[in-house]
């Protein structure tokens, strides 16, 4: 069976796929690929079956060397990739022979790039999926050097499309959609987290990304009350007592006694899951 040994990782490199869905009634998030669109493009573009595990890679710094022929796809965040020092390409399936290398450098925009594999990695599955949950501590630990990942065969037919013409993550203001949370009449002024333009805080991960900016304050009537835990989702913007908001990621608590202003819409989180430390985001609200 061919394998990717692990040479270095850079940041953070985790196994992430489709995700766990359906457990948590059970306290177990759905976890999964950060920014799921480029995570399916890369499966799509290798001709897998739905659901195979994949790499995410934080900001480059990736390399892995082929023990048998691989064939690979790079999506989402535009990594330099070189393969032996020459230019592999982004968004398009290739080749890894035999002994050969692959790095990956610092993506001028985007955070996270996912190396897909054809046939998927052979990783041992926890609740039905491979995914590293950062935050229950479930699935794989994050990859390290001189980690050797099996190759699979998890394959419907042959890659038909040479490469998948998509625009890479910006860096510039990044306007997301956002629709009317269930508690956004404890705030004062809801319209203001549309009015303000936030910046993504060094503190965010995979758990959720911190807003930085102008406080939103809470309605005189709910200052001093405590809202009991209740279930959060993929998308949802919590507002802790500081006023600075936080935009729940894939490896999210299952529950949460911050109130939810609104929640992003799913194709937005794909989106705000490529912003990095620094970068401006506003947040449109938009009609149910």
């Amino acid at each position: 069976m061919a394998f990717l040994e692990v040479l270095a990782t850079g940041p953070l490199t985790l196994v992430e796929d489709a995700g766990r869905p359906g457990h948590l009634a059970v306290g177990v998030g759905r976890a999964g690929a950060a920014d799921q669109s480029s995570y399916r493009l890369g499966e799509r573009l290798l001709g897998n079956r739905p659901g195979r595990a994949a790499l995410e890679v934080t900001l480059g710094g990736l390399r892995v060397r082929a023990h048998g022929p691989v064939m690979l796809c790079l999506t989402g965040a535009p990594a330099p990739a070189t393969i032996d020092g020459a230019p592999a390409p982004h968004a398009s399936p290739f080749t890894l022979g035999d002994a050969q290398e692959l790095s990956l450098g610092m993506p001028p925009t985007g955070l996270r790039t996912y190396l897909s594999v054809r046939g998927g990695l052979a990783v041992r599955p926890v609740l039905g999926s491979c995914s590293t949950d950062t935050m229950a501590g479930l699935g794989p630990p994050p990859v390290r050097p001189g980690d050797r990942l099996p190759v699979g065969d998890a394959v419907v037919a042959f890659p038909t499309v040479d490469v998948a013409p998509v625009p890479c993550p910006g860096a510039d203001t990044v306007v997301l959609a956002v629709l009317p949370g269930p508690r956004r009449g404890w705030f004062a002024r809801p319209e203001a987290l549309g009015e303000t333009v936030w910046v993504v805080s060094e503190l965010s991960d995979r758990k959720g990304i911190r807003l930085e900016g102008k406080a939103i304050e809470r309605h005189t009537d709910y200052v001093d009350v405590e809202l009991s835990s209740e279930g959060m989702v993929r998308g949802a913007i919590q507002v802790p007592p500081g006023g600075q908001p936080v935009l729940l990621l894939n490896d999210h608590p299952v529950t949460g006694g911050y109130p939810v202003i609104g929640v992003v819409r799913s194709a937005d989180v794909d989106r705000a899951a490529q912003l990095r430390p620094g970068q401006p985001v506003r947040l449109i609200w938009q009609a149910p």
